[in-house]
Order: structure tokens, then C-alpha cells, then sequence
């Protein structure tokens, strides 16, 4: 017994030798992430937002009949509402880029470095969809800025520092791995698109915070969690640099809202069941099932049935990703797609440009002689169906704004009048004239979505 614990001691430095080690010289004990955080956490700055919202007390909220039908019971009282994040700084001149959910719609906006300056901040562009903001600092002097690094040149494992200001105690450094790319299947409230994954540890308050490499640059703007009790479980998400490079140019170029390029297509990704019938080895890619008649992608041939295979050089396998890559292409450019049919691949050139505005919209307000007066009406257009989400053949003409009465019977913005008492609303006069028409019924057939219902009232 003596001499095989004689034989563990002997064996076991040698064992955890080739596990861990203590450091052997004075340059090892010094590795470590400080020259990294020495460079970008000047350029990592919180942000104090404030917003006014109006909000309506009502004795039957939570009602599910009654809160419905007395929606706007009571006067309409403010509030000031708070947030607090983070942000980085783009440029020397006050470019800051953020979270939607922490600026989006604020009144005011305050920029606190980490030297403890201040300074005021003004919103130039904001995305509810893509949860990003550029603001402009009003600062006399130049400030500290992270450069951007091609989030595009990223791998899978390498090593990377999210900065920001967690739950409001001050600044904070955490690391950890890029987990993942592509991550597009994934969404977060109102935000959609394409992520980066990493498990550096993201907490609230984190958001609008910098993603950085080892080399103190920007890959991107840490946005949202994955958790089932609100801490990091090690699934945080951020918002390609791309994508922000992108923001940045439209915001300089004077747009208060992010374009995008308009693809006009409707498609889902290819999976395996589908991919042998496709003519394919493999399943990858998003084939198409609708195109709009003034879609770019008609223009250079693409039908139904065809599959979208890469953009730009980059495999795409979800609609998100193909927007992503369109967008980052920027507005006006051409990109460079790769097309399927029966198997057989071919190169496309599409024009990258907004949903056209046309036909008119020709926006009305609902006289006092209609059945639903002060809702306002508008004709349908690619530009319409874009901002508004409807479907590509969404037909009839679209409630902007339903009005009190028309939001009493039911209406919300975004509703799509296909037909008014069994006629077709084809356009806005046309529907106009439909409600002042003398009936003692009214009926709507109505499309929210997807789904379609009819609304009867007795007039």
C-alpha cells in the first residue's frame, strides 16, 4: 500500500501538468484581457432615455370583453417612462449606435462616458424591427470610437468581450466565445433578423453594448437574451457590425427610418423532405412560392418553384438571412444571386431598391356622412405592403388609423377592407362611397393577417 501511494505521488504532477499549469515567467503572469478593455471601454457608453406615453386607466382592464369594448374609456393621462442601457461610439464626431428598445420614441436622451462626461444626444435614425438606433451626441470635442470589423470574417470560437452596464451598476466587462452565426431562426420582441451568438454573459441593461474581438473592434451591438428567468444562461444575441455599418450610412445621409431593400417574395427554407424533389443533393437554400408582379426578382427571371441559393457570395437558408445580405449590400447597389431550377444553378443580378409607391396611395379620412367616420383609408402599393407586413396579394384598401368608432367596432391599423356590404373595396373612392351608401346593415369582410372574418352592425 505504502509504495503505490509512493507511485500516485510520482505520477500526479506529471498527470495535471497537461491540464493546467501555474504560470513560469513574469510575461505569463500578466496575460490577460486588460489591454483589450483599456482600448474599447472609452467608446462604450451608458445611455439615460426618458419618454412621455399616454396611458388610459380603465376599471375594467384585464377584462377580456370589456377591456376590448371600452379600450378608450377615460381620458388619456402621461407618464413619464424611464430606460437605461448602452451604446458605442462609431465615430469621433458623436456616432452612437444602440437599442431600439432603449431609445426608440425617447424625448430625451443623455450620454454618460466612462470618464464621467455628459452630454445631450438627439435621435437621427431608429428600427423597431431591426432593435437598432443612431444618435448624434452634441458634444464640441472629439470622442473615443470603436472601429468596425466586417462581422462577415468572424468564426465560430473565437474569443470576444461584451461591454456594457448591467442592471445599472456601472460598467462592466464580461467574456466569453462567439457560439454561433446565422442565427436568424430567433426572435426577440419586435426585433427580427440575423445574429450573433456568444456566451459572454449579457444582463439587462446590457443592450446597446459593444461585441468585441481581441482586437478592441466592434463585430457587434449585444441586443437581447435567451432565458427563462431574465439572467444570462449563456445565450445572448448580437446585431451583426454589418448591419450597423449600414444604419450608420443611411443615418448620414439624412433617413429617420432604415430602408430596406424590397425583394417582394415570399419563400421558406428547404429541408430535407423537400430538397430531392428540388433537385437537390442536399437541402439548404429558400424556395419561392409567391413573386409580386414588380418584384425585382421578376424582372431577372425567378418563379415560383426556383430556389434562392446564395447573396452576394453567402449561403442564405431563411428569408431573414436573404433580406440581411440585401441590406448590407446597400441601397441602390446591385446584388449577386444565385438561383436554382431543376438542379441547375445560374447567377442573377438584382437592383437593390425600396418597394415602389405606386399606384398612389391616395389617403383619405371618412366624412361625417359615413358609416365609420374619421378612419382613414389608404390604397394598397409594394410600398404599403412593406411597411405595413401585409401579404404579397393583399387586396382592398388598408385602415391606417380606424378611428374612434371604427377601433369601437373592432378595426385596428393594418386591417385590409377587402369588401363593403358583399362589393369589392378596390380603392380608397371606391370604399368611400361604399360607407356613405344609405343600408341599414353594414358589413365588412375584413383581413388581419392571414385570416379573414366578416363584421355585421345594424346602423
Amino acid at each position: 500500500m505504502l509504495r503505490f501511494f509512493a507511485l500516485l505521488l510520482l505520477i500526479w504532477p506529471a498527470h495535471m501538468g497537461a491540464q493546467t499549469r501555474a504560470p513560469e515567467n513574469q510575461l505569463e503572469m500578466q496575460l490577460s484581457f486588460a489591454p483589450v478593455v483599456r482600448a474599447a471601454t472609452p467608446a462604450v457608453v451608458n445611455i439615460y432615455a426618458k419618454r412621455v406615453v399616454n396611458v388610459r386607466s380603465s376599471p375594467f382592464k384585464g377584462d377580456p370583453f370589456f377591456d376590448r369594448m371600452f379600450r378608450d374609456f377615460g381620458a388619456p393621462q402621461q407618464r413619464v417612462e424611464n430606460s437605461l442601457g448602452s451604446g458605442v461610439i462609431l465615430s469621433s464626431d458623436g456616432i452612437v449606435v444602440s437599442n431600439y428598445h432603449v431609445v426608440g420614441q425617447a424625448t430625451d436622451i443623455r450620454v454618460v462616458l466612462t470618464d464621467r462626461r455628459e452630454f445631450s444626444a438627439r435621435l437621427l435614425l431608429a428600427d423597431e424591427e431591426s432593435d437598432l438606433a443612431i444618435l448624434q451626441v452634441e458634444a464640441d470635442e472629439a470622442l473615443p470610437a470603436l472601429e468596425l470589423r466586417d462581422s462577415d470574417s468572424v468564426e465560430v470560437g473565437e474569443l470576444v468581450l461584451a461591454i456594457g452596464n448591467p442592471f445599472g451598476v456601472g460598467q462592466t466587462v464580461s467574456s466569453g466565445i462567439v457560439s454561433g452565426l446565422a442565427r436568424s431562426g430567433v426572435a426577440m420582441g419586435n426585433a427580427r433578423g440575423y445574429f450573433i451568438q456568444t456566451d459572454a454573459p449579457i444582463n439587462p441593461g446590457n443592450s446597446g453594448g459593444a461585441l468585441v474581438d481581441m482586437a478592441g473592434r466592434l463585430i457587434g451591438i449585444n441586443t437581447w437574451i435567451l432565458s427563462r428567468s431574465g439572467g444570462s444562461n449563456g445565450i445572448g444575441f448580437a446585431i451583426p457590425s454589418a448591419l450597423v455599418d449600414e444604419f450608420v450610412t443611411q443615418a448620414r445621409a439624412g433617413n429617420d427610418r432604415f430602408i430596406r431593400p424590397w425583394a417582394g417574395l415570399n419563400g421558406q427554407p428547404v429541408t430535407a423532405d423537400m430538397a430531392e424533389s428540388l433537385g437537390l443533393d442536399r437541402p439548404g437554400g429558400i424556395v419561392i412560392s409567391q413573386v409580386h408582379p414588380q418584384s425585382p426578382f421578376q424582372d431577372v427571371g425567378v418563379e415560383p418553384g426556383d430556389v434562392i441559393a446564395m447573396v452576394d457570395g453567402q449561403p442564405v437558408n431563411t428569408p431573414a438571412e436573404m433580406i440581411f445580405r440585401m441590406s448590407v449590400a446597400g441601397m441602390g447597389d446591385q446584388a449577386r444571386v444565385s438561383v436554382l431550377r431543376n438542379g441547375k444553378a445560374r447567377d442573377a443580378t438584382v437592383s437593390l431598391m425600396p418597394a415602389p409607391d405606386k399606384p398612389a396611395r391616395a389617403e383619405v379620412e371618412t366624412g361625417k356622412r359615413s358609416a365609420i367616420p374619421g378612419m382613414r383609408l389608404s390604397n394598397i402599393n409594394p410600398a404599403v405592403v412593406a411597411e405595413f407586413g401585409l401579404p404579397l396579394n393583399a387586396v382592398g384598401v388598408l385602415v391606417v388609423d380606424p378611428g374612434r368608432l371604427g377601433a369601437r367596432a373592432g378595426l385596428r391599423a393594418g386591417d385590409v377592407l377587402r369588401g363593403i356590404n358583399d362589393e369589392p373595396a378596390s380603392d380608397t373612392a371606391t370604399a368611400t362611397a361604399l360607407l356613405e351608401r344609405k343600408a341599414r346593415w353594414l358589413s365588412l369582410d375584413v383581413q388581419r393577417g392571414a385570416k379573414r372574418s366578416v363584421l355585421r352592425f345594424r346602423l
